[in-house]
């Protein structure tokens, strides 16, 4: 009789707590968000993991937190993301944090500078290396709180016109380029211009531009550069491991139940992964596509790869010299970036070199 009784009460409480967890459920809020992306549409890469981002932020909360994403230009242009994310004209942008350099160059830190670190290692100083603490104290001047948002991996060093031999090849040269980059490109003769991604083509093809940087094979084939700039360099010095932002309003973050605030960080966690993962699959066999269509490979000489370091260190140094904003996390970030590439020479780099030239036998 007691075995029963005891078991009977088990049942009843195990079914109370099944009731509780839909109970629970239906108080937590429904609530509507827009987010505003830096990306065209036809970008499925990039673009494409934002609205991974929306779905998965959906699928964690039961459909209660939804997301509506916006492309480029469809809320605001793609340079002007952080702006209406700070002004509350969306409570959410999905953005390069290096595009708005213009205001203070410290914002490169949570994208990538000139020889910068790769994209594992700036994963790794986010999230571990103290790099998420330093660069939420200096969003909060912006009323933003940021996120990781994907990585494309080590970039192209863009398409141009012209071969590019020596330093010399670069004097006058008009090309897309933003950021630290384009004050270093500056520095070694280059007239840098900042143009969305959508423009692009037009400014190549009408000779506005003479050279272009975007990303990689996979995006670089659908803005269809090689058409109008065949010779196509390695590496992206300036873009070793470029990692994108999820911006979120502050007041509209301190208002979302932990639940949401969970589901959020968790979504984009996912998508910053996926994105790099996207990005190591589909780059071989575009880079192929390319090449086979007349795209002409090249490496940067290094004459060229000297110069843009030595340019690379002096513009840092100055600017962490005028800058206490940026001093304050270029001086642990630059100790973070000599271990992780004495590191990396010991065993990865090792490995790599190794397979790269095995596989040319």
């Amino acid at each position: 009789m007691q075995r029963r009784s005891f078991l009977k009460n088990t049942a009843v409480a195990a079914g109370a707590g099944t009731l509780a967890a839909p109970a629970l459920a239906q108080v937590q809020p429904t609530i509507n968000w827009r987010l505003a992306s830096s990306f065209p549409k036809t970008l499925d890469t990039i673009a494409g993991s934002a609205e991974n981002f929306v779905k998965r932020v959906a699928q964690l909360t039961g459909g209660k937190f939804l997301i509506r994403q916006f492309a480029a230009g469809e809320i605001v242009p793609g340079l002007q993301v952080m702006d209406a994310v700070q002004a509350g004209t969306v409570e959410i942008g999905h953005t390069p944090a290096y595009y708005y350099f213009g205001k203070d160059p410290t914002f490169a830190f949570d994208c990538a500078v000139p020889f910068g670190l790769t994209s594992r290692q700036q994963t790794a100083w986010f999230d571990q290396g103290g790099g998420r603490e330093l660069l939420r104290e200096f969003y909060k001047d912006y009323g933003i709180v940021n996120f990781m948002g994907g990585n494309t991996g080590t970039q192209m060093g863009g398409w141009y016109r012209k071969e590019i031999k020596s330093v010399a090849d670069l004097k006058g040269l008009k090309m897309r380029v933003a950021g630290f980059a384009g004050r270093v490109m500056e520095r070694m003769g280059v007239v840098p211009q900042q143009i969305p991604a959508g423009d692009v083509y037009a400014a190549l093809e009408k000779g506005t531009i003479d050279a272009a940087e975007w990303v990689g094979p996979y995006d670089d084939e659908k803005l269809g550069l090689a058409r109008v700039a065949p010779f196509y360099y390695s590496p992206g010095w300036w873009e070793a491991g470029p990692q994108l932002s999820f911006y979120v309003n502050q007041k509209e973050w301190d208002k979302l139940p932990k639940q949401y605030q969970a589901a959020l960080e968790a979504a984009s966690y996912e998508c910053h992964v996926v994105m790099q993962a996207e990005y190591d699959t589909k780059n071989p066999a575009a880079l192929a596509r390319l090449m086979k269509n007349g795209a002409k490979l090249r490496n940067f000489s290094k004459d060229v790869m000297d110069a843009a370091y030595k340019q690379s260190a002096a513009v840092m140094e100055e600017e962490a010299a005028k800058n206490a904003r940026f001093r304050k996390i270029y001086e642990p970030w630059k100790k973070f970036r000599h271990d992780q590439n004495q590191w990396a020479s010991v065993a990865e780099a090792t490995m790599q070199n190794y397979l790269i030239s095995a596989s040319r036998k």
